[in-house]
């Protein structure tokens, strides 16, 4: 089998899978950025990997490219993985006798009415729609155009695979941020995009006055809206920004909880399946897939999206269940 995979910056399962896919006798070709993080590492395990940087939904330079890899390669299945991929992939792939496959990672934003997702997922090109999580598939389920529903086989789920050897560095110890070891730290991984739904995290933090509680946001968070709401908070002294940090999942090993407040079209969050296989405990909302992620009650707390009440009460729970740390 010869697969031709268009990407950007892997993370490390996509990385692996392509590994895995090489070992086992497909004759695999990677073309992404050589930025990307696992270039040198992809090349080291012996897979093809060829440079190509997609500047925008239409490069025609990147097309001509893929075009001509596909042309001379003959290659059985193309799979592109994020928007930019599956748009210039379509186009190089025109006439051409190939199984197309998108993988797609969070809900929506695909839409029968918008013109850019006929070049990408509705597009009669597409074979398969790999989907990270259930939550995406339904989505694709329920969409129709004039009571014609949309193809039920062209959408399949496949969670993304982490090993836990990739987890073994030891836990980071969170004094650098002022927090002591006897607090109880609520951990929470993610960029400042308002799907994320941090405000609800600062905010459920007027609802808990214990001193030892506190809240440490780890990545790109300091947006003026979310600085002013943690200034203004009564729980400001016990709210902690560390910025973005490429040992995050060693930092989220060091909390009691981990919290992803997301309030729509998440998909299957990494920083959450991290924090579990540090034995974190988490806390996500209703949102997406990252109720998949867990036996509700068992291996964590589900709370309603857009409740900061609900995520305080939660907080409470493991607090109350865990103690400090």
């Amino acid at each position: 089998m010869r697969v031709l995979c268009i990407t950007t910056h892997s993370d490390r399962p996509e990385a692996e899978t392509f590994i895995a896919l090489h070992q086992q006798g497909v004759e695999i070709t990677v073309m992404c950025t050589r930025t990307a993080p696992y270039f040198e590492h992809l090349q080291n395990q012996g897979v093809e990997v060829i440079p190509l940087d997609l500047k925008s939904r239409i490069d025609l330079a990147a097309v001509a490219a893929i075009r001509k890899l596909l042309k001379q390669r003959h290659y059985e299945i193309l799979h592109m993985f994020n928007n930019r991929a599956v748009s210039n992939g379509l186009l190089a792939a025109v006439a051409i006798d190939v199984k197309c496959i998108a993988y797609r990672g969070i809900v929506g934003n695909v839409s029968y009415f918008d013109p850019a997702s006929w070049m990408t997922y509705l597009n009669p090109k597409v074979n398969r729609i790999v989907c990270v999580a259930d939550a995406i598939r339904e989505y694709f389920h329920r969409m129709s155009l004039l009571g014609l529903p949309f193809p039920v086989r062209k959408a399949i789920t496949l969670y993304k695979g982490h090993d836990l050897s990739w987890y073994r560095e030891t836990p980071l110890t969170l004094d650098e941020f002022g927090i002591g070891p006897d607090d109880f730290t609520v951990g929470c991984i993610a960029n400042n995009r308002p799907r994320k739904g941090i405000n609800y995290l600062i905010e459920a933090m007027e609802y808990l006055e214990q001193e030892d509680i506190h809240l440490l946001l780890i990545g790109h968070v300091q947006s003026t809206e979310l600085l002013n709401q943690i200034d203004v908070s009564r729980a400001n002294a016990r709210i902690h920004l560390s910025g973005f940090r490429p040992d995050a999942p060693r930092i989220i090993a060091s909390c009691q909880t981990a919290v992803l407040p997301a309030i729509k079209r998440e998909g299957l969050p990494k920083a959450i399946i991290e924090a579990m296989v540090y034995r974190v405990p988490p806390i996500v909302t209703d949102s997406g897939g990252s109720p998949e992620l867990i036996v509700n009650g068992e291996s964590g707390l589900v709370v309603p999206v857009m409740d900061s009440k609900a995520i305080a009460a939660a907080i409470m729970v493991l607090a109350s269940a865990l103690g400090p740390g």
